[in-house]
């Protein structure tokens, strides 16, 4: 990757739960900075490896791609042990609130900027896998973390609350495949890929359905 900024990923493993059920997922926290500062995107299950990671370096922000517990497990223990913000679009509140009740957060807007060693993080708001899915793009390094919008073979999961098929093909379709072709794609869980590699296959998704 060119300048200062490198990316480091994180796997932490556990459980997602939503509408009763249960399932164990590996999830990829990633670390965007350098030396000195770094943003972490997401807080899944264990909050030591991230920490680890982190290494003492100073961090901006907490981002949360969405909201569902998997993804914000240990959020507001990274918080108070990095002293740092927690960000997540409002429209996961609900989600939110089943994991951590009555724990404030600040919030995640869409064009939102975070500076970075010197590079911005631009929050893409892509609902469909929840309501408040939001990627972050780097544009000057052609990184972008989908959270579980996108992954290396088809959207994000549609079947349970919250979710709507449609409308995560509308954020894909307009908001990532509109990203150059090089640009790669840091997933919520399992292996990276490019919006190149994945942009042929919108049709064949859309014929799949959800």
């Amino acid at each position: 990757m060119s300048g200062t900024v490198r990316v480091q990923n994180v796997v932490t493993s556990g459980t997602f739960s939503l509408d009763g059920g249960t399932w164990d997922v590996d999830n990829n926290i990633w670390l965007i900075g350098d030396d000195e500062e770094v943003v972490i995107v997401d807080a899944a299950h264990t909050a030591a490896p991230i920490i680890e990671a982190v290494a003492g370096r100073r961090v901006k922000a907490i981002v949360c791609t969405h909201g569902h517990n998997d993804h914000v497990t240990v959020a507001p223990e990274l918080s108070a042990a990095l002293d740092a913000p927690i960000l997540l679009h409002p429209a996961d509140d609900v989600l939110w609130d089943q994991t951590h009740p009555g724990v404030k957060h600040g919030v995640l807007e869409d064009e939102q900027r975070i500076t970075v060693a010197g590079t911005d993080i631009v929050a893409l708001h892509t609902p469909g896998h929840s309501p408040g899915s939001t990627c972050l793009y780097l544009p000057e390094v052609g990184e972008l973390f989908s959270g579980d919008t996108l992954f290396s073979g088809g959207p994000g999961a549609t079947g349970r609350s919250y979710s709507d098929f449609p409308t995560i093909i509308g954020s894909i379709r307009d908001r990532l495949f509109a990203l150059p072709a090089e640009t790669r794609v840091n997933t919520g869980h399992g292996n990276r890929t490019r919006i190149g590699d994945e942009s042929p296959h919108l049709e064949e998704w859309i014929a799949r359905g959800n």
